[in-house]
């Protein structure tokens, strides 16, 4: 056996600048690579998410993604995961596209799904679209919901219930009172698992509409501790279902064709600031967002590839 090795590369999705928004390790050619080792792989980088871009496996599906966290779990839903893969392929020229924009399918987890591409001066943007949202079961203990986030429950907006809502994944989203509050949560790890469990949540996403820009929609923070993610800058698959809350409460209106703009700001606690722009129109939920190539790389893998 003799070892091998692999290309990588480092995506900062839904950032303007390099060392902003959301870092994505991404393994481009992936085929080879066992689940095993891709479990490895992602433990090795510890990024909150490793993606690897396969060959497709269905008909009339142009690449097929597989993301892992950490600790090895592997999520299934659209994000800045999946956002960063088609930004890299978009801009290193791997899907030998004709023209400056196009539409591709992604397969991820059980879903098939369209991905718009269009390149710009030196990047590109990319427009996904996520699952029908799906409303599910609300907090009714919001006093230890509150003390599992390390806030009391006066920090939580009295009027407004923290709901699981999912467009592919299903995150627990809560209300806050302002800015200063989501900036002060500190999760206790275990309490917020519990809590999550009880709704059948993924993780939580805190948001206000106290924000940074006077141009956006929510400020949020989001944790994720039993998938071995503490906080995430930039979160696709909590911003989308953030949105479609937001629609069908009426918090934010649709223009007179129907369509719904959402822009939410995340990672500033971080300091690394994001912006995640999500449509909604009806059940149909885009997500969009641009990026850059920050670095590139090679592993060794020890023996042979599968």
């Amino acid at each position: 056996m003799t070892d091998s090795h692999i290309e990588f590369a480092y995506v900062d999705v839904f950032a303007s600048a390099p060392l902003t928004g959301a870092p994505l390790t991404l393994v481009p050619d992936a085929d080879g690579i066992t689940e095993h080792q891709m479990r490895a792989i992602a433990r090795e980088f510890n990024q909150s998410e490793t993606t690897f871009v396969l060959r497709p496996s269905r008909p009339g599906t142009t690449r097929r993604l597989r993301s892992f966290t950490p600790t090895g779990e592997e999520v299934f839903g659209a994000g800045h995961n999946a956002l960063g893969a088609w930004l890299w392929l978009t801009i290193s020229g791997r899907l030998g596209l004709d023209g400056d924009e196009a539409t591709v399918s992604q397969h991820i987890g059980e879903d098939v799904l369209p991905v718009h591409l269009r390149r710009t001066e030196g990047g590109a943007v990319v427009t996904m679209e996520q699952s029908p949202p799906v409303f599910g079961a609300v907090v009714t203990d919001r006093a230890g919901l509150a003390g599992a986030l390390g806030l009391g429950e006066a920090d939580l907006v009295p009027d407004r219930p923290a709901r699981v809502v999912s467009t592919g994944a299903g995150h627990l989203l809560v209300p806050i009172r302002d800015r200063a509050a989501v900036d002060r949560a500190a999760p206790d790890a275990a309490r917020l698992i519990a809590a999550l469990r009880q709704v059948g949540g993924e993780g939580c996403y805190l948001y206000t509409d106290d924000t940074v820009d006077g141009g956006a929609t929510a400020y949020a923070r989001f944790f994720n501790p039993a998938m071995g993610i503490w906080e995430d800058p930039a979160t696709g698959t909590a911003a989308g279902p953030l949105a479609a809350l937001l629609v069908a409460d009426r918090i934010v209106t649709p223009a007179p064709a129907g369509q719904a703009t959402v822009v939410i700001e995340q990672g500033h606690a971080m300091g690394r600031p994001s912006r995640i722009t999500v449509t909604v129109s009806g059940s149909r939920v885009q997500i969009s967002g641009s990026g850059l190539i920050v670095a590139s790389g090679t592993m060794t893998l020890p023996g042979a590839r599968a």
